[in-house]
């Protein structure tokens, strides 16, 4: 798949024409600001074709404790108000950029579509804050859902991690960590994570350019967010580096096929796979990292909503057949 002689022949039609629109407008590439700049950029190009936003009974937004009194920004998102079963959503943007603002709709479309609280989780960010500690914040605000989660009318006996990009590698690391710690989690829910010590799989290759996420994007937030070269191969940045993978929570997958990360993923669905870890992993045919959140324009997008929601919905119900 990923050595394809004219990779772009892979795209569908509708992902053909916004990455033309893309290449086309003006707007100087992100790993050419500064993270401040990339920032506001991306707050403001993230709405321009998602789906519209669903209402819901519940939008909160608080701060939780992090270890190091840190206030954590959250916001909680439910369709009703009885105590639901939660999803800690992680946002992507390369550790860098990105914020529960950007995530928004998409989280807003999860909470309704699964029927499940979402709380998104605003970690902090690099180059301000490099690794852990975006791990760090993850793996509290976890914490404190299984800790807390109750007295905010969660249903805690029923806890999904996920995220998208840098938000999946978080997810991923969580799910390791809350094995480390015995908590069960329903599901990890990961779209298009990064993985991998370094991008050196094939798909890295074949997708480096005209692909949304080029190769210059991915260096610019890892050398903002790595301290050394050996934070690379901790599992908390990648997490196909972790020693033993059993025992980790079910894992639903949901890649993009041209993209730099898909080899990665698929990776890692395997890895899993091989512990004895139920994995579903879905490949989204012709589009590109970041699609999720294109459904104005992109199709596909509403599928991959659809599948996660799904994946959610049997994940919270067959943990609560245990608790019954």
């Amino acid at each position: 798949m990923s050595h394809h002689r004219n990779p772009r022949a892979l795209l569908t039609p509708a992902m053909h024409s916004v990455l033309d629109r893309i290449s086309r407008s003006p707007q100087v590439p992100l790993h050419a600001l500064t993270p401040e700049q990339a920032r506001m950029v991306y707050e403001v190009g993230a709405g321009v074709l998602e789906i519209p936003s669903p209402k819901l009974q519940r939008v909160e937004s608080f701060t939780i404790p992090a270890r190091d009194g840190h206030a954590l920004a959250v916001r909680l998102y439910a369709p009703s108000s009885e105590p639901l079963p939660v999803l800690v959503y992680f946002h992507g943007g390369g550790f860098t950029i990105g914020s529960i603002a950007t995530h928004d709709v998409l989280c807003r479309t999860l909470s309704h579509l699964a029927h499940c609280a979402v709380l998104s989780v605003g970690y902090r960010l690099a180059p301000q804050h490099k690794f852990p500690v975006a791990h760090d914040d993850a793996w509290d605000a976890v914490q404190w859902v299984a800790a807390q989660g109750a007295s905010m009318g969660l249903d805690t006996t029923r806890i999904a991690v996920g995220g998208d990009s840098a938000g999946g590698t978080l997810a991923a690391a969580c799910a390791l960590q809350a094995r480390a710690a015995a908590l069960p989690l329903a599901l990890q829910l990961l779209f298009y994570p990064g993985c991998a010590a370094h991008q050196d799989t094939p798909s890295h290759k074949t997708f480096a350019h005209g692909f949304l996420l080029e190769e210059p994007g991915i260096s610019y937030f890892f050398n903002h967010y790595i301290r050394t070269v050996a934070d690379r191969d901790d599992w908390r940045f990648a997490p196909l580096n972790a020693a033993d993978v059993e025992g980790v929570a079910p894992a639903w997958f949901g890649l993009a096929e041209c993209d730099p990360l898909v080899d990665e993923g698929v990776l890692y669905a395997d890895k899993l796979r091989a512990a004895g870890v139920p994995v579903d992993l879905e490949i989204y045919r012709g589009v590109v990292h970041e699609f999720i959140k294109m459904g104005r324009a992109i199709p596909e997008a509403h599928r991959a909503h659809a599948d996660a929601a799904r994946a959610l919905k049997k994940a919270f119900q067959l943990i609560a057949t245990h608790h019954d």
